[in-house]
């Protein structure tokens, strides 16, 4: 086992140079920073890695990414990430890398993999999947592998990086809901698209006291990036706009089926002053709300 200590900024990405990015860079974010890495050759076939890294972007989601490379007809090179968080972080985390040499697949009839995806696509492949308790485990067992000699060592960690290996693709096999858009991936997380939607009933249950996203985020426990491309995926408006909306429908019903002036209405409903009222009542509607009453 060879322990090396480094700090690697990965460079900003460009739409040119985004396919180029390397797969543990896609993973993480090309902001990203690894601090340290301790590298562990399982066996001739099987690599590993383990890496303390700090990320741009606050999360606390434990995940997985599958890579495959085809390298030729039925010869695959095949890439595994289980990033976890440190506990009580946002940013910090420990990623293992597990790389399944091409040489490992050949012990296995070409038939045999196809059957089982990522195999059958004769593309490079990536798919996330989550990180269960089993695998937790298999992960800690693969990093402190202790026994009487470096064979049977071996052969442990190379059993454990297996077994890594059956747990990812049974996780992906699983039928999951996908977000179309790349920078909302961690939406396939149904943790994530619960946070999103108890964001939805804040916002209902505060019309009259507008809530900032920041304090949203804050209530919900995610990522204000995170909160504005999820809740913009998932109920198709930004934060902004299903907020104006509510209050907007709700001016009506109190101008048009209770009878209250403008001014009752712009102080129910917490906007500053009955100008900044007027002007988003009429951005919506195209009216204002005095020609409602009328």
């Amino acid at each position: 086992m060879f322990f090396a200590s480094y700090i690697c900024h990965v460079p900003t990405t460009t739409t040119s140079n985004k396919k180029q990015l390397g797969p543990l860079q896609r993973f993480l974010g090309a902001e990203a920073s690894v601090i340290n890495i301790e590298h562990l050759r399982v066996n001739n076939f099987i690599h590993a890695e383990w890496l303390e890294v700090c990320l741009c972007e606050e999360n606390q989601e434990d995940r997985g990414m599958l890579f495959l490379f085809p390298i030729d007809d039925n010869k695959f090179s095949l890439q595994l990430y289980f990033l976890q968080y440190a506990e009580g972080s946002t940013v910090n985390a420990t990623v293992c890398s597990i790389r399944f040499m091409p040489a490992f697949f050949d012990q296995y009839p070409a038939e045999t993999l196809m059957a089982n995806q990522p195999f059958r696509f004769d593309e490079t492949t990536e798919q996330q999947f989550a990180i269960c308790g089993q695998a937790r485990l298999l992960l800690g067992e693969l990093q402190q592998a202790v026994v009487l000699t470096p064979f049977i060592r071996s052969l442990k960690q190379s059993e454990t990086a297996m077994h890594l290996l059956r747990r990812a693709l049974e996780c992906i096999t699983i039928p999951f809901t996908t977000c179309q858009v790349p920078a909302c991936r961690f939406l396939a997380f149904e943790s994530e698209r619960e946070k999103i939607k108890e964001a939805r009933l804040i916002i209902e249950a505060n019309i009259d006291q507008p809530i900032t996203i920041r304090e949203l985020s804050r209530k919900v426990a995610i990522n204000e990036c995170y909160l504005k491309k999820g809740f913009k995926t998932i109920v198709g408006k930004t934060i902004h706009e299903y907020q104006q909306d509510l209050r907007i429908a709700k001016a009506k019903e109190l101008l048009r089926e209770q009878g209250q002036s403008v001014t009752e209405v712009a102080n129910t409903l917490g906007y500053s002053s009955i100008s900044h009222f007027s002007t988003a009542f009429k951005r919506v509607t195209g009216i204002k709300p005095c020609e409602l009453l009328a």
